[in-house]
């Protein structure tokens, strides 16, 4: 296949095909938080696959960018937080010890919904770390014990032969919680909320948190 063909095939993908919810800015709330856990709560009940999914984006200490997908793990919605886990020699782990500041984002297509959350990112203490852990089934605490993320890996063979070892470690020790095992929190100070419009209106809404001064809101143009 040529560029020009994928390229023609690209254009010819239905976007935003709807049908699409509404979405009415002048009655979203004061402040992000309640809104994105009613998207969210609307995601999850209507059939939008694995809506808790999200984008976390990171910058080295030059401000080279990197992005990977994963999962959700809590959300303080009064604070506007969102709460994540990752191992702290992970390439993720390393960019928010050098720049703690990140992006997140969430596409839901069936919904034709966008969401944007940027702020600084906390860790949280052991003890959430440990819950984290301890609450996933245990394929999940297996690849957690599973050799190096985000290293070189020479191949097939390695990974397996680290798994059998992690899996041993695991049903040895149920209890057991990776040494790098870190749990993050990222405190919004800005947020977007898109809504897509099949004709193209769609709506951007932002609202900016002003430290002392609670958050601002305002539209922008699509």
């Amino acid at each position: 296949m040529t560029a020009e063909e994928l390229l023609a095939r690209m254009r010819q993908a239905p976007v935003l095909a709807g049908p699409l919810p509404g979405f009415d800015p002048e009655r979203a709330d004061d402040t992000p938080g309640p809104l994105f856990a009613r998207w969210l709560a609307h995601a999850l009940g209507t059939g939008v696959p694995e809506p808790h999914v999200m984008t976390l984006s990171t910058a080295d200490a030059e401000a080279r960018p990197s992005a990977r997908v994963l999962m959700l793990r809590g959300v303080d919605i009064e604070e506007c937080g969102f709460v994540f886990a990752s191992d702290a020699g992970s390439r993720k782990g390393r960019e928010l010890t050098a720049n703690p500041y990140a992006a997140l984002s969430w596409y839901w297509p069936l919904h034709g919904r966008q969401i944007r959350m940027a702020g600084r990112v906390a860790v949280l203490d052991g003890d959430a770390a440990r819950r984290d852990f301890l609450g996933r089934g245990e394929a999940s605490r297996i690849s957690g014990f599973t050799g190096r993320m985000s290293e070189p890996l020479a191949g097939p063979d390695e990974y397996e032969t680290e798994r059998r070892r992690a899996a041993g470690l695991v049903a040895a020790d149920p209890q057991a919680v990776p040494e790098g095992h870190t749990v993050y929190v990222l405190r919004a100070d800005e947020a977007e909320f898109f809504q897509g419009d099949s004709r193209g209106f769609h709506v951007r809404l932002r609202y900016v948190r002003e430290e002392g001064a609670g958050w601002t809101r305002g539209l922008l143009w699509p």
